[in-house]
């Protein structure tokens, strides 16, 4: 299902010319991916950002993998404390998951405005029903972003209908 996301162009009017973007990327953006919202730290210093390359390995310890940019706010955050929470976004959770990706303003900071309440593993935002509640346990350089490997330590979940997903540059729901 393809949404309007608003604008007056079909395609972004600065955008790479086809034949000049990386296919490594291109390939990439033809894998539907999950959108979620990590957060970390504490009371007086909380970040957030919005993680779509995020993927959760069963076993024991279960793990959540995900890509980091490592000069990321939430890197250091995650970093420093060494805990985690993974939020699943649904679709009435678009405009949040443009704010933690850094794409919406939000004067105030990103989570102005949200009902929150503070884990051990970092901001909860309570909106987001399913949740992972993660322990850093390893990270390492691949390619331009950090590999982070969290061991899941607790697990929230809630009804999910409309789970928000991204592919191709855009987000869409499952239909």
């Amino acid at each position: 299902m393809s949404e309007d996301q608003g604008g007056i162009h079909e395609e972004h009017p600065f955008a790479t010319p086809v034949a000049d973007r990386d296919p490594v990327r291109r390939f990439r953006g033809r894998l539907a991916a999950p959108v979620t919202i990590v957060t970390a730290g504490d009371e007086d210093d909380r970040v957030g950002l919005t993680v779509s390359s995020l993927v959760v390995a069963e076993g024991e310890p279960s793990l959540v993998y995900m890509l980091l940019g490592p000069a990321t706010d939430l890197w250091f955050a995650v970093d420093e404390t060494r805990r985690f929470v993974v939020h699943v976004a649904e679709a009435d959770h678009r405009g949040m998951a443009d704010v933690f990706a850094g794409i919406r303003p939000s004067p105030g900071g990103p989570f102005f405005g949200l009902d929150t309440v503070q884990s051990d593993h970092g901001p909860v935002i309570t909106a987001l029903a399913n949740r992972a509640y993660c322990r850093l346990v390893a990270s390492r350089e691949e390619s331009y972003s950090l590999l982070v490997a969290g061991a899941v330590e607790r697990v929230d979940l809630g009804e999910l209908e409309d789970p928000l997903s991204y592919f191709r540059g855009r987000y869409r729901l499952l239909d």
